[in-house]
């Protein structure tokens, strides 16, 4: 039950509260009729969670959902309502909320020049740092010529982020199990105290960054065989594709709509011969991605 709601709820009740071993609320779901448009709820959702906040001095997560279409709401970080596939566990909630506390200001925080040193790198990094931090954009799509360093200043970019406080977990996709092995090996050395777990070898060990081609992904994503699945939508923090002209197509684009994660997109195909799919699918403007660095 909730007071102080604005008018006209006045009074009320929160149609369904998740809550913490404390007490405190973790979320709360306003849940619309299957023939309504879930996001119809979503004044009325953050009501609750203004109401849930002012009785226990914690903001509850928002989710809007008619129980075909869910919309995830995480108002605090000032980022607009998304679609995802599910809910986030319990664990997952938890973390969501504590990072509002320890999370800094990227601009702030420095990259590591032994990892990329180079003056290009570190203006990816920036420019991918300033579409998450200041435009509120949560994709973002790198153009780097063949030989310049795109896995190395994916690796200095997740370690920003991980001292920074944003992410916890990462999942990096290729679309062969070479770059895959390669990738694992480019992880390990730069950052030897980071568990990196190669999938397509390894099913059950838990670390900070998984490797994984997409039939694997897709794989692990549907075994539910234990009746919990291991990998649920809130699980990764940040998304990585490689060569992300290649692999955003057909089947494999569910992974990228059932994971509510940071999106970084890499390719070294030049910004003009990249499909306009793969500029839709980081919401960018065609031709437009977020930083180049071309051949030329």
């Amino acid at each position: 039950p909730l007071t102080g709601l604005p008018t006209p709820w006045g009074e009320g009740r929160a149609e369904y509260a998740l809550w913490d071993d404390n007490g405190k609320p973790l979320a709360v779901v306003e849940a619309k009729r299957t023939t309504k448009d879930a996001r119809d709820g979503q004044q009325q959702a953050k009501a609750y969670a203004d109401a849930l906040e002012a009785k226990f001095g914690q903001r509850p997560v928002i989710f809007c959902t008619s129980g075909y279409r869910t919309f995830i709401w995480d108002d605090h970080f000032g980022y607009p309502p998304r679609e995802f596939q599910g809910f986030y566990t319990k664990d997952e909630l938890r973390t969501l909320i504590m990072r509002r506390a320890g999370r800094q200001a990227l601009a702030g925080v420095e990259i590591n020049s032994e990892i990329a040193g180079r003056h290009y790198q570190a203006r990816a990094i920036r420019r991918i740092a300033e579409t998450f931090a200041d435009d509120k954009q949560r994709q973002a799509l790198l153009v780097m010529a063949t030989g310049a360093g795109k896995t190395r200043t994916t690796i200095a970019l997740v370690d920003l982020l991980n001292r920074a406080g944003w992410i916890k977990r990462v999942l990096f996709l290729a679309d062969r199990t070479a770059l895959v092995n390669q990738a694992v090996g480019a992880f390990k050395q730069p950052l030897p105290s980071t568990p990196v777990v190669n999938l397509v070898e390894e099913k059950n060990t838990d670390a900070r960054v998984y490797v994984s081609t997409y039939p694997t992904m897709m794989g692990l994503i549907n075994d539910a065989s234990n009746e919990v699945r291991k990998f649920g939508p809130g699980y990764f923090d940040l998304v990585v594709i490689d060569e992300a002209h290649r692999s955003v197509y057909q089947k494999y684009g569910a992974i990228f709509d059932y994971f509510d994660a940071l999106l970084v997109g890499l390719t070294a195909t030049p910004k003009d011969e990249i499909d306009r799919n793969t500029y839709r699918l980081f919401h960018l403007e065609d031709g437009v991605p977020t930083d180049v660095y071309g051949l030329e």
